[in-house]
């Protein structure tokens, strides 16, 4: 049984039943007499956890045969590289335009402006990040070749509640994969490392459109590894793939299916965010990051009166069962991130936590 309750904002927890699986099979996974990680990628047994894991995906988050799900390594990060390689077309003037929301968002763009005419048409960085741009309101060029956003922006704290009207959009859905139900039809990419709401890190997962693998031209100098028709054109079994990351995610994704799918695992979602930010709006105490109208449904972040008392909440925490509260070093203070695996009572317990600490501390 688990000891304590882990709200690290990835590498993060899995929910304890798989955990208990993996511990099944870690010998000897379904009589084959190896460990799954020891596996040929070619043979039968290793080919049967792919294409599940696969097709469950494709289920669970409603993606339409109009579009590739591809299975690759380099986290997210890659991405932020591999998206304007594969999109970005000479004969438009490779342009791009970023919404800079956070760490990562900004990455993203940084790698980008390597490539072509990347413009970034808005920003919350003016406000340390503590909100998404109205993006009715943005400029949006004409002529893109796509519109990048970071869909829920991890150490921040905020999430986008509404999509920016644009039909070449691009999401870094990394820290919310499949915690709520999303449209991918409004969308030519999305890409998501896997170690915050589906699997151990390694495994990351791309959505692209058929009709941009299948004719589109990729830059010229694009590395072979890091083109969308390379992996699709060998269902991402181009060389030897994130196996042990794969198959967990093909349990995560039996388990949420059980749970009763995205819809159902929103909901729940929305009511553990809902105990930490109802005790953040009734305190005098404690501060959000972000406001209201963009909260993080998956990362909480906020701070008490002061640094001290950020690390004396911390420790104590950490003391009672509940582990990785520690912010992000770039913005200090508190990060509870709550994703998918973590049960209601993680979050009760948190919740209970901060009333008490609140209480001794003012």
């Amino acid at each position: 049984m688990r000891k304590v309750y882990n709200y690290a904002a990835g590498p993060s927890m899995l929910p304890e039943e798989v955990l208990l699986e993996v511990q099944r099979d870690l010998l000897d996974y379904k009589g084959s007499g190896m460990f799954v990680g020891e596996m040929s990628h070619r043979g039968k047994w290793y080919e049967e956890i792919h294409n599940e894991a696969l097709s469950l995906f494709r289920e669970l988050m409603g993606v339409s045969d109009d579009y590739y799900v591809l299975f690759v390594q380099g986290g997210g990060s890659t991405q932020f590289e591999a998206v304007p390689l594969n999109l970005l077309s000479e004969e438009n003037g490779k342009k791009a335009d970023y919404i800079v929301t956070g760490n990562f968002a900004n990455k993203a763009y940084k790698e980008a402006v390597k490539y072509g005419d990347i413009a970034c048409v808005a920003t919350s960085k003016d406000d340390n990040f503590s909100y998404i741009p109205d993006v009715d309101s943005v400029e949006y060029r004409k002529g893109t070749d796509y519109v990048h956003i970071t869909y829920n922006n991890t150490i921040y704290g905020t999430r986008y509640t509404k999509l920016p009207p644009v039909n070449n959009l691009v999401a870094d859905m990394s820290s919310m994969i499949l915690s709520e139900p999303v449209d991918v039809s409004k969308f030519k990419v999305i890409y998501a490392g896997a170690q915050k709401n589906l699997a151990p890190a390694g495994l990351t997962i791309v959505v692209v459109r058929k009709d941009i693998v299948d004719n589109g031209t990729p830059l010229p100098f694009c590395p072979t590894m890091l083109k969308y028709k390379t992996q699709a054109d060998a269902n991402s079994l181009y060389n030897t793939p994130t196996s042990f990351s794969t198959y967990v995610a093909m349990l995560n994704l039996r388990w949420l299916k059980k749970f009763g799918g995205v819809k159902e695992i929103e909901k729940q979602n929305i009511y553990k965010a809902g105990l930490l930010y109802d005790i953040l709006d009734e305190s005098k105490f404690y501060k959000g990051a972000s406001r209201k109208e963009c909260r993080s449904m998956m990362n909480v972040a906020f701070t008490t009166p002061s640094p001290e008392l950020d690390a004396k909440f911390v420790k104590e925490a950490t003391e009672n069962g509940m582990v990785s509260l520690k912010g992000h070093r770039a913005v200090g203070g508190i990060r509870a991130s709550i994703y998918n695996a973590m049960p209601v009572e993680g979050v009760k317990k948190l919740a209970e936590f901060m009333k008490k600490f609140e209480t001794e501390n003012k």
